[in-house]
């Protein structure tokens, strides 16, 4: 088995963005009137419009929140914070160039909306990579497979020739259900023993190389199909 391609997460993966969207949470929450609580904010990484606003309905006991003008506000202001400019994680924008050059085809995967990844892609450019997934562009966002699974099917490669790398783990789960070889690179989430079973764990995307990417995919598992 042969690397075929490799399909990156972007908050929190290639991009330091979570502590925009810290600033941007905080806002909306303080528009509301309420204050989101650490437990709210940390089962909002790494997942759907939709996902987000039922949280803060939960979190600041806000049934009454309409999801389309939260997520307008959220919008809003994380365009003016992308806009700004986004800071890569260490080591991100070197692997995408080198996975690249070496005809390695790429992806970006991310539950963030059209309209946003976008912006952000003026940071990441778009040329970078030969796919985009986004979260508002599939059935069902991660955990759901459905993304990875878009992904190699945009690159026309089988999943189990594809390298995913996730922060989070709903993105984790959204990978191995997809049938990828997988690697974590934890950031603002504390990761589980069951998040990282049967994933390869590095610190660091400075940790990642073509020689790992290959050998992981060459000696990876045969994985059953994602369930439909």
């Amino acid at each position: 088995m042969t690397l075929a391609a490799v399909l990156f997460d972007m908050d929190g993966t290639l991009v330091d963005s979570e502590k925009l969207w810290d600033i941007a949470l905080r806002d909306l929450a303080e528009h509301l009137g309420g204050v989101l609580s650490a437990a709210g904010r940390a089962a909002i990484v790494g997942t759907s419009a939709g996902q987000t606003m039922a949280i803060f309905r939960a979190d600041l006991g806000r049934p009454d929140l309409d999801p389309d003008e939260g997520n307008a506000f959220l919008s809003a202001r994380m365009t003016e914070l992308y806009a700004a400019g986004i800071p890569w994680r260490p080591g991100a924008e070197e692997l995408v160039d080198a996975v690249r050059a070496a005809g390695v085809r790429t992806a970006l995967v991310t539950n963030t909306g059209r309209t946003l990844v976008d912006v952000a892609l003026r940071t990441l450019d778009a040329s970078r990579f030969h796919a985009v997934i986004c979260g508002d562009e599939v059935a069902r966002t991660k955990p759901h497979p459905d993304p990875y699974l878009a992904a190699a099917a945009a690159l026309g490669v089988a999943p189990s020739r594809c390298i995913a790398i996730e922060d989070s783990p709903i993105g984790l789960a959204s990978a191995r259900g997809a049938g990828c070889a997988v690697i974590a690179i934890p950031n603002d989430l504390p990761l589980s023993d069951d998040d990282i079973a049967g994933v390869t764990v590095r610190s660091s995307l400075l940790d990642v190389d073509l020689g790992l990417l290959r050998d992981l995919v060459a000696t990876a598992p045969a994985s059953p199909p994602a369930p439909a």
